[in-house]
């Protein structure tokens, strides 16, 4: 993902409806005289092509609080205290004292016990539980609000760990509470002599919710006077995805597009402005508690990369896709190593690699192992940094120690050719609706030799897309059905950015819209479902007859619904244009003494307005809706709505043959 001023940069179940009604605008749907067209699709084994399995995935972007405050479940925000960076004093926000200068004084310092992040928050505590200067009946100390307030549920449980150091001893309350503290959600008393705090201690308590509130915060109080050290701050929410972090609504939301890979964790993200601020993936590994995290500086916030490269390669192995790795190159936005100074970097790169593949005895593969996963992760495909050409060195260096490994150059091939090896090379674009959907005949003509094509962020944005709308994800559609038509040099296709928390949107538009408690999917969220089937099917050929060239385009696909063992033909459809078309379906090249047709589904995208838009009050308002197709066969017609996208999934049965009975004998003839 790349700044927006760069000009080309970085079925949920649906309700069966008999009609379509719903959609339209008004009870009739006006056809013109010239708005006829004809689909044949040869659905014969022999004209097939298979689709890769890899062609339609995800990318992840740590990007509009993606993951810190949105994936990743962790709850307080800059827990480690060091969003300030290594300085003293440090930017301790979003904490907020609890009292007033004279019950307590908070300052930062660094004596954590940890050496890659050494900032301790102290607590000086003026106040007491008896004497002339008497604490608040509720105590001092500090609060987080989270990301935006917590979402705390009643009967769901919370782990909470922070660390602790004192020269005194101490008698701390852990709580959950309303955003203004006043309401008590669930609470734990701490305490311990001098003896046992003397030196940082690690503390652990379970929290469980005694009601719900979506914008709670934790907080951290005492009413005993003295000197208190906290660092690293966790709460987190114990029903996660099999307890890997993810939040699990977000979580699902990914499986039901059912992604063949993921692209992480960048973008831009990757670069940093500037390389100090770049993501590195070894301060991102290891135990959370000795990350030092790092302020993203293009999307201009602190993370404490608790979603770090290890996380990211769960997450692809939890969502059953394979994990493609964009590491940096020694290149940012503003600044750049050397060539000749470029080793560490490609060192760098190889670690990584070896941290994800390696034997659970090697050095990096150790440390994986030692993080819970001893087995390797299946990584077979790298990015040699974001939109730029730093590669040689990476490819010789990688090639030579993991031939297997496929690499993806940034460098545009669609036109020209490569100048140097590659598997793949890597396609962005940003555009308008118009120029997108003109854009599914990109790839029509580039070569069928040498590297395959990633398009690995492609988005409607700008006036045309709102923050999500109709149009935008017809335009996309119709892009995504041309790169399926390419899918012999099209390999792999991620749509961006894929996440935005509201409290914190810096692009427009993304896929999946979420705050603390809720999240739902943009129109072009709801566009990646109709491809969802296509990795691994069969492309069909499907020639489409029509004066529409310039708003129609179709596709068709032969799929298996592996869980209940059937075979369909699936015939998708994108009128872009202002008009209903009456397209009549042709399908040839089936045995008719061996399949046959039978009922189908039709699902269709539409709206009222082609700049309509989800949003938190209406989530479904743009979505796709199913309906009985009843005259469904090899020869049949359907009127595709205005500005819509349709799929029409057909049954294919298999006809047992019946010889008839005789009790005289068989004569043949000729």
């Amino acid at each position: 993902m790349g700044s927006q001023f760069k000009s080309s940069s970085c079925f949920q179940v649906f309700t069966l409806v008999v009609c379509l009604l719903f959609h339209c605008s008004s009870a009739v749907i006006e056809l013109d005289a010239d708005q006829n067209s004809t689909l044949v699709v040869d659905a014969s084994d022999a004209s097939a092509r298979p689709i890769p399995e890899t062609l339609f995935g995800i990318f992840f972007e740590e990007i509009n609080h993606a993951g810190a405050g949105g994936l990743w479940a962790e709850l307080v925000s800059n827990r480690g205290f060091e969003a300030g960076g290594a300085n003293i004093p440090s930017n301790i926000d979003p904490w907020t004292i609890i009292g007033n200068e004279s019950t307590i004084n908070l300052s930062t310092d660094r004596t954590s016990c940890f050496e890659r992040n050494k900032i301790a928050l102290r607590m000086d505590v003026l106040c007491d539980s008896e004497g002339s200067n008497i604490c608040p009946a509720d105590g001092v100390g500090v609060y987080n609000p989270g990301f935006w307030g917590m979402n705390i549920e009643q009967g769901k449980k919370y782990k909470v760990i922070f660390y602790v150091r004192s020269a005194g001893p101490i008698s701390l309350k852990i709580s959950l509470t309303s955003s203004d503290g006043v309401a008590k959600i669930a609470s734990a008393d701490i305490t311990a002599s001098a003896s046992d705090v003397s030196n940082w201690k690690k503390v652990e308590t379970v929290l469980e919710a005694s009601q719900t509130n979506q914008n709670s915060r934790l907080q951290l109080t005492t009413r005993s006077k003295g000197v208190i050290w906290l660092d690293q701050v966790s709460a987190m929410p114990m029903d996660t995805y099999k307890g890997h972090g993810f939040r699990n609504d977000l979580f699902q939301m990914l499986v039901d597009i059912k992604p063949r890979f993921l692209r992480f964790p960048g973008g831009c993200f990757v670069e940093g402005e500037w390389l100090r601020n770049a993501f590195r993936w070894k301060e991102s590994v290891g135990p959370w508690e000795e990350r030092p995290g790092h302020f993203g500086d293009v999307w201009m916030y602190w993370t404490d990369d608790g979603l770090g490269y290890f996380e990211f390669l769960q997450l692809a192995e939890d969502l059953g896709a394979f994990p493609v790795w964009v590491f940096n190159n020694g290149i940012s936005h503003n600044d750049q190593v050397d060539t000749s100074a470029v080793l560490p970097f490609v060192q760098e790169a190889l670690d990584g690699i070896e941290f994800a593949r390696g034997d659970a005895t090697s050095k990096w593969g150790s440390l994986r192992a030692a993080m819970g996963h001893p087995e390797p992760f299946d990584l077979r495909y790298v990015a040699i940094g974001n939109e730029d050409c730093n590669y040689i060195k990476f490819y010789n260096a990688i090639h030579q120690a993991y031939p297997d490994i496929q690499m993806i150059s940034n460098c545009d091939a669609s036109a020209r050719p490569l100048d140097h090896p590659a598997e793949y090379y890597d396609y962005h674009v940003y555009t308008s609706a118009n120029d997108l959907f003109s854009r599914a005949h990109t790839f029509d003509l580039a070569s069928r030799n040498g590297p395959k094509a990633f398009v690995s962020e492609y988005a409607v944005t700008g006036k045309d897309a709102g923050t999500g709308s109709l149009l935008a994800a017809l335009a996309e559609a119709g892009f995504l059905i041309g790169l399926e038509k390419n899918s012999d040099v099209v390999r792999m296709v991620s749509y961006a950015p894929l996440f935005v928390n509201t409290n914190d949107r810096r692009w427009n538009p993304d896929a999946i819209v979420f705050n603390s408690f809720q999240a739902y999917g943009t129109p072009s969220y709801w566009v990646q479902q109709f491809f969802s089937e296509s990795s691994g099917a069969k492309l069909l050929n499907a020639t489409l007859q029509t004066t529409l060239s310039s708003s129609l385009i179709a596709s068709a696909i032969a799929w298996q619904d592996s869980a209940q063992q059937k075979n369909y033909i699936r015939i998708k459809v994108v009128n872009f244009g202002s008009n209903a078309v009456n397209l009549k379906i042709s399908i040839n090249g089936l045995d008719p003494n061996t399949v046959r047709l039978s009922g189908a589904i039709q699902t269709v995208l539409t709206s009222a307005n082609v700049m309509d838009e989800n949003s938190f009050s209406q989530p479904k308002k743009v979505v796709p809706t199913q309906s009985v197709l009843v005259n469904a066969g090899k020869e049949m017609s359907v009127t595709v709505p205005p500005r819509s996208f349709s799929s029409y999934d057909l049954l294919k049965e298999s006809v047992h043959l019946k010889m008839p009975r005789s009790d005289s004998p068989a004569i043949s003839s000729i």
